[in-house]
Formats: structure tokens, C-alpha cells, sequence
């Protein structure tokens, strides 16, 4: 049974969530559901893909989950929930991609970030079909 978890931020606090934290296996389950995905193991990191990009990424010690996310929009996701979203490693600037402390998510907004990463790799219309919409 999970419970809260304490993650300690950047700036050294130490905090709590009442949420139970998310793990690889959930994002497993939502990743593998999604069409054209596969799952890989690269230098010790579990990586969800569409062909050759990844879109969603495990921290070895998995604690973190890097994502998919609009370049132009990931500075305002940052400051509005520090304690939830990182900036990616300078060396990953340049992708379409942020960090999130997997202990901060719940996991349904896990499942909202994993399913709007994978949308940014497959065509429109294989997300309209598995999305349901036209």
C-alpha cells in the first residue's frame, strides 16, 4: 500500500504530499495502452516511445518523469507548480520536454501529461481515433 511520500525540492525543504505517488508501473499502464508505443530501457532510464522519439522518460531511481511538453508553454507550467515541474537538463533545452516529481502527481494528471506527450508523436488522426474525437 503507497502512501504520501516525502521528496525533498530544490531548495532543500522537505515536503509532503497527500496523494499517493505515482509509479513507473501506472505510467506503464498508460503508456503501453497508447498506440504505436513501445517501452525501452536506455542507460538504466525506462523510455516510452513512437518509433524513435520518446515522449515520456523514468529516472533510474524513479522519482522523476521527464515528458513531452510545448517548449513555449513549459516555463509557465515551471513557475506555476515549482514543487511539481522542473525545467529538463540544460543538454535537453533544446527538445519539447519537462520534469516532474512523480511523488507530486496524482495519477490522473500523470495520465493527462503521458497521454499529451504521446499526442505530440502520433499523427492527428491516430490520436483522433484512439481520443475519439473527429
Amino acid at each position: 500500500m503507497r502512501g504520501p511520500a516525502p521528496v525533498t525540492v530544490d531548495d532543500g525543504r522537505t515536503m509532503v504530499w497527500d496523494e499517493w505517488m505515482v509509479t513507473v508501473q501506472d505510467v506503464r499502464g498508460v503508456a503501453l495502452a497508447l498506440p504505436r508505443t513501445s517501452e525501452h530501457l536506455i542507460r538504466d532510464h525506462v523510455k516510452f516511445r513512437v518509433g524513435r522519439i520518446v515522449y515520456v522518460a523514468i529516472s533510474p531511481d524513479e522519482t522523476m518523469m521527464g515528458f513531452g511538453f510545448p517548449k513555449e508553454e513549459r516555463a509557465a507550467l515551471v513557475a506555476a507548480e515549482p514543487e511539481k515541474f522542473q525545467m529538463p537538463a540544460p543538454r535537453d533545452e533544446r527538445y519539447n520536454w519537462v520534469e516532474s516529481r512523480m511523488a507530486a502527481l496524482d495519477a490522473e494528471e500523470m495520465r493527462e501529461l503521458v497521454i499529451d506527450a504521446w499526442r505530440m508523436c502520433v499523427p492527428r488522426k491516430v490520436a483522433a481515433a484512439y481520443l475519439g474525437s473527429p
